[in-house]
């Protein structure tokens, strides 16, 4: 095997997702359980399944709220980002490398590394600072904002929706016992307040597989419109 070969099954291993036959078997089984216990209705049935696939945990389904006309309307919404190639931007770095690599064109970027003056100035996170010079930039305006990780980011961003930034669709799933309920409560009310379509989640849990999962989902119900199998409303 050459280095370039070596380097190609890397980048497919990295890519996210199983592309072998025992690996899809297991995938599929896995799914084909979770449906045994969450409703397979909706589309927001499909953001229900994969929250109770990432976390392991069947009652994580209850957790799960969703932000617009309809529970839904924000995998809609996310979806037609994704079809539109709309760029995912994430809070940190662990939430990126979630982000799948198939099934959509959207570029794929990370909040935090920016905005180190500003937290140098004021005191504030980083993670809060990077929101808000990404918002400055003009970067979270019809994309997919995600925040798995940092309630300060998802603070950030609420405060940016409120000041007129209008993202596509918002992903947030901060986890912690400090904040992180408090401000997906926040991002909730200020989602429904300006029309943002929200998924979030209540309680202490969260966390950046969550997130990413949830994400990932948007892209499949992307692809599976793109296919035929999926109309949106």
């Amino acid at each position: 095997m050459t280095t370039e070969d070596a380097d190609g099954e890397f980048e497919a291993y990295a890519d996210l997702g199983a592309t072998t036959e025992n690996a899809m078997d297991i995938a599929e089984t896995s799914m084909d359980r979770v449906r045994e216990l969450v409703p397979d209705e909706t589309l927001a049935d499909r953001v229900r399944q994969k929250s109770v696939h990432a976390t392991g945990d069947p009652e994580f389904q209850h957790l799960v709220r969703f932000t617009g006309g309809t529970d839904s309307e924000p995998v809609v919404a996310g979806a037609q980002a994704v079809l539109e190639e709309r760029p995912i931007v994430t809070d940190i770095t662990m939430v990126k490398a979630g982000i799948t690599g198939r099934g959509h064109d959207c570029p794929v970027r990370k909040a935090i590394g920016n905005g180190a003056e500003l937290a140098a100035e004021t005191g504030m996170t980083r993670t809060a600072a990077s929101v808000l010079e990404l918002d400055r930039q003009g970067v979270y305006d019809d994309a997919i904002a995600v925040v798995g990780n940092a309630p300060t980011a998802a603070l950030a961003l609420a405060d940016c929706i409120e000041d007129g930034t209008r993202p596509a669709v918002v992903v947030a799933t901060p986890v912690g016992f400090v904040k992180a309920a408090e401000s997906r409560k926040r991002l909730r009310a200020v989602a429904a307040e300006h029309g943002v379509p929200a998924i979030t989640n209540v309680g202490r849990r969260g966390g950046s597989g969550l997130a990413a999962g949830l994400t990932n989902e948007l892209v499949h119900v992307a692809s599976d419109v793109r296919s035929g199998e999926v109309d949106l409303p």
